[in-house]
């Protein structure tokens, strides 16, 4: 009996710790890891749509570069985190429907090893060329490159959207163009305004501002609709290459074991903070939207996602190791 009460006994405490922990969560700093180099999409807007976040959580809230491997390195790390609420990732698009499509041999899995936490915000791409290539739609480029063999050099972050996005054109247009890899939207950037290569794809929140200078071409977007800053830009579906998802989704994950009620703080706090003026402003001024969702809604959502990512990466043939 004396052994029967002691069972029961832990039982009762194992029911109480979780919830107490919760109740005084968090009560150190949380780390965000990015897993991308900083000056990407990803890094932008996990330092856009966080700012102020402390304030929420009453603790503070530091991000974290750990990029590498199309951001397989830095889920890795968080899928392997203590599922505590102190270790999370911005996730999403690229590294919970793309990532579980393109790579078979994982040493994690993002549908098993995350819990959605809350969504931050949607992005879309665009392609975009140095204005030194004297082309201005997806047909032109097409063209030129197919005049030019081994003259067009394209380049995004391999695994990912922007990667899918250039080879989806190669693989329907026709378009010749060598494609370059790069571990990260930044340093993709920085090659096509020193016009080592010529092409790229990448998303919104980064492109708009270098689009707008003159510093960049775009020749389409994917958005459903045009950009609203770029009136003049047709979208993919203008352009004639259908089929691409329109969305990227930039959420925040935790490790799957992450108690409910953690999860339950940090989705309340996240969308009170994405509600704020300051916030909404922030995000609308690098061209995205907000949005609210329950963990279950995102959950569901990256499985839907992943059928349409696994249709373009069967019809552009890529190939990552």
């Amino acid at each position: 009996m004396s052994k029967l009460i002691a069972v029961l006994g832990c039982v009762v405490v194992a029911s109480v710790v979780t919830p107490l922990a919760a109740q005084t969560y968090p009560e150190r700093p949380i780390k965000i890891i990015v897993a991308y180099p900083p000056g990407g999409p990803t890094d932008t807007i996990a330092r856009v749509a966080t700012a102020g976040l402390d304030r929420e959580l009453h603790q503070a809230v530091i991000i974290e570069n750990v990029a590498g491997a199309g951001g397989r390195i830095g889920a890795r790390d968080v899928a392997r985190a203590a599922p505590d609420g102190y270790t999370l990732l911005i996730g999403g698009t690229n590294d919970n429907s793309i990532t579980p499509v393109l790579y078979k041999n994982l040493d994690y899995n993002p549908a098993k090893d995350f819990v959605p936490v809350a969504a931050l915000a949607t992005d879309s791409n665009a392609i975009v060329v140095n204005p030194s290539l004297l082309v201005h739609t997806l047909a032109e480029l097409a063209d030129f490159s197919k005049a030019n063999p081994g003259k067009v050099t394209s380049g995004a972050t391999a695994g990912i959207a922007p990667h899918l996005l250039l080879e989806l054109l190669r693989a329907r247009m026709g378009a010749d163009m060598t494609f370059v890899p790069y571990k990260g939207a930044a340093p993709a950037l920085a090659d096509i305004l020193g016009d080592h290569i010529q092409v790229n794809a990448s998303a919104k929140s980064v492109l708009l501002p270098l689009i707008q200078s003159g510093k960049l071409r775009a020749l389409a977007v994917s958005s459903a609709k045009r950009w609203p800053e770029l009136p003049d830009v047709p979208t993919l579906h203008e352009s004639g290459l259908d089929g691409f998802p329109s969305v990227l989704w930039f959420t925040l994950m935790a490790p799957a074991a992450t108690p409910p009620d953690i999860v339950a703080r940090l989705n309340e706090a996240v969308n009170a903070h994405l509600l704020s003026k300051e916030s909404r402003d922030a995000i609308a001024k690098i061209g995205l939207e907000t949005h609210v969702l329950a963990p279950e809604a995102l959950a569901q959502k990256f499985v839907e996602e992943a059928k349409l990512w696994e249709a373009v990466v069967h019809e552009s043939g890529v190939h990552v190791e």
